[in-house]
């Protein structure tokens, strides 16, 4: 996948719903046009106005990103079947962001994500919370058949998170431009760390992103290790 990715979806909050289209770099660009006002940010629970909040009458915000609403959106996720070649997977995504309740604090323990791929007639995922992209993508991959995988970043042999933690999409750092170093890191701390080779990452990208250096990640790889 390259360029510019268009994901249909779908905006609901108390005054109604209507489809939309989440357009995306698959990195760090995420944005959409609601109700004539155009959004944009970095991960779909941090989508600001660019011109500026509207009046909370058309809509409602936390700390200047859009809440009290769901967002819903499909976006393709290829899985490769051994010894057959690639499927095109359908994934489902729905976003819960509600409204924050008096006197607590925001924090993505307030939101409700729920991931489901829909590969061949079947659906794997679950209709509840997972938290986010990462931990999301870990259930589906060991939901599906034996000799089935996930082709995308989260799935690949070069990418990894910082220790630090990350969001709820994207944050993953891509080292296909330092492949050999990255094979020999090992852990957090120290020469083979991943804190040592992370200034030199090529990109953060989506969980979903997917490009033509992608290698099925091998068993206790980097610091985060396998996948799932």
């Amino acid at each position: 996948m390259t360029g510019l990715q268009r994901w249909p979806g779908r905006y609901t909050d108390r005054h109604g719903s209507q489809e939309v289209v989440f357009e995306t770099d698959g990195r760090q660009l995420i944005r959409t046009t609601i109700r004539g006002v155009l959004f944009e940010g970095d991960s779909m629970d941090d989508l600001g106005a660019l011109a500026g909040e509207p009046p909370e009458a058309m809509f409602r915000f936390l700390d200047g990103a859009l809440c009290s609403c769901l967002l819903e959106w499909r976006l393709p996720l290829p899985v490769a079947h051994a010894g057959q070649g690639v499927r095109d997977g359908m994934l489902h995504c729905a976003l819960r962001l509600p409204d924050p309740a008096p006197g607590s604090a925001p924090g993505p323990d307030r939101e409700s994500l729920a991931l489901t791929l829909r590969l061949d007639g079947r659906e794997y995922g679950r209709a509840d919370d997972c938290g986010d992209f990462e931990n999301g993508l870990h259930a589906i991959q060991r939901e599906l058949p034996p000799g089935f995988r996930i082709r995308a970043c989260i799935a690949c042999a070069w990418s990894d998170y910082s220790p630090v933690g990350h969001g709820l999409i994207a944050g993953l750092a891509c080292f296909r431009d330092v492949k050999a170093r990255y094979r020999r890191v090992d852990g957090k701390q120290g020469p083979r760390g991943v804190f040592a080779i992370w200034p030199d990452h090529t990109q953060l990208v989506q969980e979903t992103w997917l490009c033509d250096d992608f290698e099925p990640r091998a068993a206790h790889a980097g610091y985060r290790g396998t996948f799932p």
